[in-house]
């Protein structure tokens, strides 16, 4: 507590600790705070507490979480090249629209004296006298699409189909099944390596899985599970998981070191999830640049189309 600086996480702990105190778990001052502290971390302390193991516990959820930081930090760095170029590109764009092409436009107006205009230049001068005339309704709508998106993927038809194009688009979409897989096996290993029962364990990794077709998944796992049937059956008959995972699992299950199995797994996963994002930021990279130019150039040469009519026109006076 004295060394923690965030102040509601302080306090958060603080409470925790006056619980101890007064005789309670220290699991149960943790459910208090559903907001801070997951089903994760609550069931692996109850479970550390019930085997008195919970220094072990406490270090094995120290790991899984700093690895799942680490995967997370990755992923989001890949992300953050194109979100910039992507920004600077509309920026550049809409300069352009709002700054330079009215001041072509009054040119072309001048010196081609009511000529019509190629059609390229005719679509940048529209959508120039648009965003000119209706700038703020041009902000709403850019508004308007942002914040209805977030509706629509809150939703449960837009969260599945977000979830169903996450994975199936080329490059991205095995990055994100790694993604999914890694953490899912390094969660359900965790929990069974500190005395969670597989059911409760299944439960909690479905319940912490961002992808609906992967919950789906576990969902179905944990029914055939319950009635008898064993982990690596069920999960083969998923096609979200591939058949070397399917593999480990069954030799996991027949050696009695399933939860070792898992986190190897996971690993392997997260390895893969390294290389995945270095092969996409070299991907992405030249084609940012290459969109933007695109951009940049269509402009550029709708703009320059009539200057060359207008040089035309006076060399011939």
């Amino acid at each position: 507590i004295r060394q923690e600086s965030n102040v509601r996480f302080k306090t958060c702990l603080e409470q925790v600790a006056e619980q101890v105190r007064s005789g309670s778990k220290f699991s149960d001052g943790l459910k208090q705070h559903p907001k801070v502290f997951d089903r994760l971390y609550i069931n692996m302390i109850n479970a550390g507490e019930a085997g008195g193991v919970l220094d072990v516990v406490l270090a094995r959820l120290a790991g899984f979480m700093e690895k799942a930081q680490s995967t997370k930090k990755k992923v989001k760095s890949a992300m953050t090249y194109p979100i910039v170029v992507i920004s600077v590109a509309v920026l550049i764009v809409f300069l352009l629209m709002v700054v330079v092409v009215p001041k072509f436009q009054s040119i072309f107006e001048d010196m081609l004296g009511g000529a019509p205009l190629p059609t390229p230049t005719r679509l940048v001068v529209g959508t120039s006298s648009f965003l000119g005339e209706h700038f703020l309704l041009a902000i709403g709508v850019v508004i308007g699409l942002i914040f209805g998106f977030k509706f629509f993927l809150r939703t449960k038809i837009g969260s599945k189909a977000f979830n169903w194009f996450s994975i199936h688009l080329p490059k991205i979409g095995s990055m994100v099944r790694k993604v999914n897989i890694a953490r899912i096996t390094r969660t359900f290993g965790t929990l069974l390596s500190s005395g969670v029962p597989i059911l409760q364990a299944l439960t909690i990794t479905k319940d912490i899985t961002g992808n609906v077709f992967y919950a789906d998944a576990i969902k179905r796992i944990h029914d055939c599970v319950r009635d008898g049937e064993s982990l690596s059956t069920q999960m083969s008959r998923e096609s979200v998981f591939p058949d070397m995972v399917t593999s480990m699992v069954d030799v996991g299950e027949e050696t009695g070191e399933l939860s070792e199995m898992l986190n190897r797994i996971a690993d392997n996963y997260d390895e893969d999830v390294d290389n995945a994002v270095a092969g996409i930021t070299s991907i992405i990279e030249p084609v940012m640049i290459v969109f933007l130019a695109v951009v940049v150039g269509f402009i550029v040469i709708a703009l320059f189309l009539p200057i060359v009519e207008i040089i035309k026109q006076l060399s011939g006076g």
